[in-house]
This record gives C-alpha cells, sequence and structure tokens, in this order.
C-alpha cells in the first residue's frame, strides 16, 4: 500500500509549533503509516530540534519523490522566509505572521497540484496575522479563501466521538440568531455529505439542543418549537438518520457510547467544552467540504512556553495519525464528487 504524504505547514515560527513538529516526528509510529513533509523554514526546524533534544537529521526537499521516509530525517520543503539565529520566541511579529501565512499558501498548492495526501496544521498567531495584513481570521478562512470553499464544515474527533458545529466564530447572541430551520436542514445534509466522505455511512447524527432540557416544550425558550423539532422532522422526511433536539447535557456522553455517529452542536463553546474537557490534547479539529482534508491541533501557539522545548506533542501527534487514516476515503469521495 502507498503511504500518504501529509504536509505539515510549520505555522507560527515564535510559538510551538516547530517544537511539537519535531517531537511529533520522531515518533515511529507515524512513518508506519504515512510520509510527512514539513513546510516551513529548515533552519527553524533544525533550532527546534536542539532546543528539544532531539538527534534528527533535516533534509530540504523539492518534491515528494525524494522524501526520506524514517524517523531519523525531517524532510522540509524550505521557504527560507525565517532567520533562525533572530528569532524571538512568544512575540506577535508581522514577519511570522506572514511566513505562516506563506507556508499554508504553499501547502495548499502543493495539496492541489496533488503531491499532498492531506494536510495537518500548526497553530498560528491572529495578531501576528493581522500585523502582516492578513485579513483572514485564522486556519480555516485562509484554506477556503485559497480553495475558493464556501463555508467549510469543522468537525472535532476525539476517542472516536464526533463533533460538528453550526456555528463557530460569532457571539453567542449572533449563534442563537442563527439557529434556523433553513440552516439546521443545511448542515444535516452537509455533514452527512461529510461525514460519507470520510468513509462513515451508517449510524444517526444527534442535533443537540440549545436550551436546558432542549427547552422542555417552551418553558426555556421557544427555539426548539419553533426550528430545531421542525428542521429534524423534514430531514427526516428527506431521508437522513437524524435524532433530536438531544438535551445538551447528555447528547455528548450519548455519542461517546456509540449511540450516535456524530452531534450536530449549535455553538461553539458547546462543543469545544464537551470534547476538550474529554480530552483536551486528543482533541482534533478535521475542516470539511475543502478539495483536501485538513486536520489540525486544537490549541495555539502557546508564546509563554515557545522555545523552551517543553510543548506537548501528542495533539500534533493525532493530527498527522487522523490525518493519514482519513485521506485515502476523503480523496475517493472528492474524486467521485467532482
Amino acid at each position: 500500500m502507498i503511504k500518504p504524504v501529509i504536509g505539515i505547514p510549520m505555522g507560527d515560527p515564535a510559538g510551538i509549533g516547530p517544537e511539537i513538529i519535531v517531537k511529533a516526528l520522531a515518533n515511529d509510529e507515524i512513518y508506519k503509516v504515512c510520509k510527512p513533509l514539513v513546510i516551513g523554514d529548515a533552519g527553524v526546524i533544525e533550532k527546534a530540534a536542539r532546543i528539544c533534544g532531539i538527534q534528527t537529521g533535516v533534509k530540504t526537499v523539492s518534491g515528494v519523490d525524494v522524501i526520506d521516509s524514517d524517523n531519523r530525517t525531517i524532510n522540509v520543503v524550505d521557504l527560507n522566509i525565517i532567520n533562525p539565529d533572530s528569532l524571538e520566541y512568544g512575540k506577535v511579529q508581522e514577519e511570522n505572521g506572514r511566513a505562516s501565512f506563506e507556508y499554508i499558501k504553499k501547502s495548499v498548492e502543493l495539496a492541489m497540484e496533488g503531491k499532498l495526501s492531506a494536510i495537518a496544521t500548526t497553530p498560528i498567531n491572529k495578531p501576528s496575522l493581522k500585523a502582516a495584513g492578513i485579513e483572514f481570521i485564522g486556519h480555516t478562512e485562509i484554506l477556503a479563501g485559497l480553495t475558493d470553499t464556501k463555508d467549510p464544515l469543522t468537525m472535532f474527533e476525539v476517542r472516536g466521538m464526533r463533533v460538528f458545529f453550526l456555528t463557530r466564530h460569532v457571539s453567542l447572541r449572533k449563534a442563537c440568531d442563527m439557529v434556523t430551520k433553513e440552516r439546521l436542514l443545511d448542515y444535516v445534509e452537509r455533514c452527512t455529505q461529510a461525514l460519507q466522505s470520510l468513509g462513515i455511512t451508517g449510524g444517526t447524527m444527534a442535533v443537540a439542543g440549545l436550551n436546558p432540557h432542549s427547552g422542555d416544550n417552551g418553558l426555556f425558550g421557544l427555539e426548539e418549537c419553533e426550528n430545531i423539532i421542525p428542521a429534524i422532522q423534514e430531514a427526516k422526511m428527506r431521508g437522513f438518520n437524524v435524532e433530536g433536539p438531544v438535551g445538551p447535557d447528555s447528547v455528548f456522553h450519548l455519542a461517546l457510547t456509540g449511540r450516535y455517529n456524530s452531534v450536530l452542536s449549535l455553538y461553539h463553546d458547546q462543543g469545544h467544552i464537551a470534547t476538550k474537557t474529554l480530552d483536551f490534547e486528543r482533541t482534533i479539529a478535521i475542516t470539511l467540504g475543502l478539495p483536501f482534508l485538513r486536520t489540525s491541533v486544537d490549541h495555539g501557539t502557546a508564546y509563554d512556553i515557545a522555545g523552551k522545548g517543553i510543548a506537548g506533542e501528542i495533539s500534533m501527534t493525532e493530527a498527522i495519525l487522523l490525518a493519514a487514516k482519513y485521506s485515502h476515503p476523503y480523496s475517493q469521495w472528492v474524486k467521485r464528487t467532482d
């Protein structure tokens, strides 16, 4: 079996991205399932390896056909943007924001050319992006913009539990206003297709309630009665295997035990709190609907510990392994739907 090539854009050079990359790529398990390829600055990766006390070689490569597939060598597409000798860790800097954007841009180019099977991203820093004049809010928006993708889906996976998000980076007040019948129907359909793109065809999706006890027949809010229940009823009529609204205090536990194949969370923190409380380090974000699969660590640049060699790599390792796991079914699904 041909191993997938997983692209790893280096993230913000002043953050922990380079360190968690070199630590993760010292793990034999990664090389059993894929060929990792870092897109960034070779000098910064070499410096991170020294800081972390990891004995590894760093090989600058021009293409995927010359990748060394063992954990004694880190393969890097070297964009040569940041001087490692003058790199200042833990600071918002224009040049680092620009560099992190260029790493992502190059990764997208390689993926669109079919040279990468998937992308596993590392943290970027929003203030650094802004300082560099990059108008995108974050990774998902950058990837959507570079691939001309409208409203890609975010799914979290942790210990087999999968969580989609009806709304993401908006205020709680606006999120409540966005819980409409039309939007819910659209997301049930798109989330079902997203699961299929990962090879998941069985099971039932649960829609989380918005209010305590899912509104309790209008006692604690009317959103369930007016929008959520009608949307689920119509989705069932259209043939979608969906249930709800399921009380938000129990739906994630039920999904974890296998009753549901996924949960549609109605706002950002509803799903984030559930997944990260379960296992913060192994909660992995997956972006679906792009022309390629993207996984990501679900933590930030951790400026307070950057450059100290103490950042944990578990999330990075899981993101790479999950990218390898789903890359083949996703790529086949993209080909079928083109």
